[in-house]
């Protein structure tokens, strides 16, 4: 699983708690509803203004919608993100 389909699964893991379908939630973040698909079927990565704006919207700290995504930096070569499934994230 890359860093954008995790991210993906959590959006939309978090939209469905707040029981707000994509058009709406589209409509509380002034985002178009196919870039809420795009960043739910994990097709792009979020600004961090639409991050911003997915956060205050669904009402949750932040830290919800990077469950399971970590950088591990490495001081000998590059570093690499972890990306981790959860039970959690699972629908």
């Amino acid at each position: 699983m890359s860093i954008k389909e995790r991210f993906g699964v959590n959006l939309k893991r978090a939209r469905r708690l707040a029981g707000l379908s994509q058009e709406e939630l589209a409509t509380l973040t002034e985002i178009h509803r196919t870039q809420i698909s795009f960043l739910e079927n994990g097709k792009r990565t979020p600004r961090l203004d639409t991050f911003l704006k997915l956060v205050c919207a669904l009402q949750i700290p932040a830290d919800d919608l990077l469950e399971g995504m970590a950088w591990k930096p490495s001081p000998l070569s590059f570093g690499s993100y972890e990306v981790t499934a959860s039970a959690s994230a699972r629908l």
